[in-house]
């Protein structure tokens, strides 16, 4: 071959031309790039699974080294799957760039392939030091706390902001560097015969294409993949190292953005779900236990952050963190088989004030259309003359908390803007000490009856709380397990000062978890004991009887609002997803989300499901029972969802 310029001397080789075999060579790139680009981003995925380990190795301290060898393997279809999705675009600009051969065809290659780059190290960044704390994959619930950035920053203590980045900026680079060699997209001197070309780049597109959308869907059979394609231990780390992490995020979009809200759900025939709960509320309003000696003692709510069961010594099935209020279970009322109905602040909030149950993915707190059609405790003790009053050490627009209690009409809603300015404070929140001190001076100022409500934060991380006469936990979940002991101190401190106060003797404390949380002896999300918190009724109002007594019927945070108003002789009615924890004819049940899916639980066992991968991580029933009780939460999630619609 010869050229001179930008013209090409055919020369005959055989049967074949100059421009014959020039087209062939260019043809056979563009081949050879298209196959590059599946392969490209498996090496991606796998280069983040291990930069995942090395952070998180101590998750993996239960995965042997072949285990963790087989998530490389076995993660393979949704690699695949994943890497299809992505390379759409480019394997456009690829077939653009065989028919134009241009300089601006090779940057939009460049161009569209590292911002997906960018994309997927940022999502894979996030998840890395979201794993530490939420044992589990990311999520577009962290679409809920972008709404408002600083919350990302301010809940991650400063070193896993600096690893956020450090590994974001890794994965950019790394991604990019392998880019620029993988592919070698140069402009050529070929005779531009664009219709030619245009044919063969239709038949590029349509083939790789067709072939791209078969790897999507995880091959011909009927039901398209899903990311139970990537399970294969017992272990639920190893199964999360070996999802995808992009695969995962973007099916959890789906479900974000209400698209597949429901269709996943179990629904069945409303007239059915009826039936098969129509025991459920028999005796919903015979109970006469009385448990206060007056029906109007002011009401302090102290939500606790994260206080799992697992952690409190009166509840754990090891030693827990919290000797005070161990002792103050002794002179209470303890509830000891209540669940969080599920794992996020603002859930749990709406879950206790309203008696609203959670259903998968909804945040109902994030719905002023729906969730001001829902009934609230202050609501109903308003109309017996209380007055009302949340505070929170930190900034109440997470999960717009705060606008669901403003919305609910409180008379005071106060959060860190409204605290001492004097006071020392962590990087989320102000400390449990000031919170509870600060509490202490508006209830002084309150005139009876009340309502007053506390959510601490000590007990989130980064866990930066004053260290002072507070023993270091050791071993797995240190940090939140100290946090812990500092908040059971700073409790028994609070209760300990009150008892100077005048509106003491006529006060009703109530302490509940706002969701559970990891600890040594639970790290698994997917588990109903993740759920299990305690729920104790305190004060000077209980009768003797009903003190150091413990309440073993089962039930949830939303359950605690019929019970109160019952004890208040207060109407209930609205409440339509609560029950009365003290009437022993009540049925025992609760119903809690997991992240993707939900759990069943009850006195003969539980399960939970997660709906995308279609498997029970959890599961304790008989077989015998497992059929009624599927049958049971169905019903149940079948008119809760439905009532959720026409909110």
């Amino acid at each position: 071959m010869f050229f001179t310029g930008k013209k090409v001397t055919q020369i005959t080789l055989g049967r074949l031309t100059c421009f014959d075999y020039l087209c062939g060579m260019l043809l056979r790139k563009a081949v050879l790039n298209i196959l590059k680009l599946i392969f490209f981003w498996v090496v991606v995925f796998d280069i983040q699974r291990i930069i995942f380990s090395i952070h998180n190795f101590g998750k993996f301290k239960e995965v042997g080294f072949i285990e963790w060898l087989g998530a490389f393997r076995y993660s393979i279809r949704l690699d695949l799957a994943s890497a299809a999705f992505l390379s759409l675009i480019p394997l456009l600009l690829l077939t653009v760039h065989f028919t134009i051969n241009s300089k601006w065809s090779r940057k939009a290659f460049f161009w569209i392939l590292f911002a997906e780059i960018i994309i997927v190290s940022l999502i894979h960044g996030g998840e890395i030091n979201a794993y530490t704390e939420w044992n589990h994959k990311l999520t577009t619930r962290v679409f809920n706390h972008l709404f408002h950035p600083d919350e990302v920053f301010r809940t991650a203590d400063y070193s896993m902001t600096f690893w956020f980045f450090l590994y974001a900026l890794i994965e950019i680079a790394s991604g990019i560097f392998i880019a620029k060699r993988f592919f070698e997209l140069k402009e050529t001197s070929a005779p531009k015969k664009w219709y030619w070309n245009s044919l063969i780049s239709i038949g590029l597109f349509i083939i790789p294409g067709s072939i791209f959308a078969v790897l999507g869907r995880g091959g011909f059979q009927q039901i398209p993949i899903n990311i139970d394609s990537a399970y294969y231990s017992k272990n639920y780390v190893a199964n999360d190292l070996s999802v995808n992490s992009f695969y995962f995020f973007a099916k959890s979009y789906l479900l974000y953005t209400r698209s597949q809200t429901g269709v996943q759900f179990p629904l069945i025939e409303e007239k059915k779900a009826k039936e098969i709960l129509g025991d459920f509320y028999l005796s919903e309003n015979n109970n006469e236990t009385r448990i206060f000696q007056n029906e109007r003692p002011n009401i302090v709510f102290v939500i606790l952050e994260s206080w799992t069961a697992n952690a409190v010594g009166v509840l754990a099935p090891d030693k827990g963190a919290t000797p005070y209020f161990d002792k103050l279970s002794k002179e209470g009322l303890l509830f000891t088989k209540i669940y969080a109905t599920g794992w996020t602040s603002e859930v749990g909030n709406s879950s206790i004030f309203s008696g609203y149950p959670a259903l998968p993915e909804v945040f109902i707190s994030m719905q002023p259309d729906k969730h001001r059609k829902l009934p609230c405790l202050n609501q109903d003790l308003k109309k017996a003359g209380y007055s009302s009053h949340y505070m929170f050490s930190g900034d109440l627009k997470y999960g717009n908390i705060g606008g669901y209690f403003i919305d609910h009409h409180f008379d005071e809603v106060l959060d860190e803007k409204d605290f001492p300015k004097h006071l020392k404070k962590g990087k989320l929140n102000y400390f449990d000490e000031d919170l509870f001190h600060f509490l202490t001076e508006k209830i002084d100022d309150t005139k009876e009856p009340f309502m007053h409500c506390a959510f601490t934060g000590s007990t989130h991380s980064p866990y930066d709380h004053p260290r002072r006469g507070i023993k270091k936990w050791d071993g797995t979940e240190s940090d939140f397990m100290t946090s812990v002991a500092y908040a059971d101190k700073c409790l028994y401190k609070f209760l300990k000062d009150s008892k100077s106060k005048k509106w003491f003797e006529n006060t009703i404390f109530i302490f509940v978890a706002d969701h559970g949380h990891a600890s040594p002896a639970i790290q698994n999300p997917n588990l109903t004991s993740f759920f299990h918190i305690p729920l104790l009724i305190w004060g000077k109002p209980l009768k003797k009887e009903f003190r150091g007594k413990q309440i073993n019927h089962l039930g949830s945070q939303t359950d605690i609002a019929k019970t109160l108003l019952t004890q208040m002789n207060l109407p209930s009615s609205k409440y339509i997803w609560s029950k009365d924890l003290l009437n022993p004819k009540s049925p025992e049940f609760a119903l809690h989300t997991i992240t993707r899916g939900y759990g069943w639980v009850t006195p003969e066992g539980n399960f939970s499901y997660q709906m995308d991968a279609k498997i029970y991580p959890d599961q304790t029933y008989q077989r015998v029972d497992l059929k009624k009780q599927k049958s049971r939460c169905h019903s149940f999630m079948t008119l809760l969802y439905k009532e959720y619609l026409n909110l």
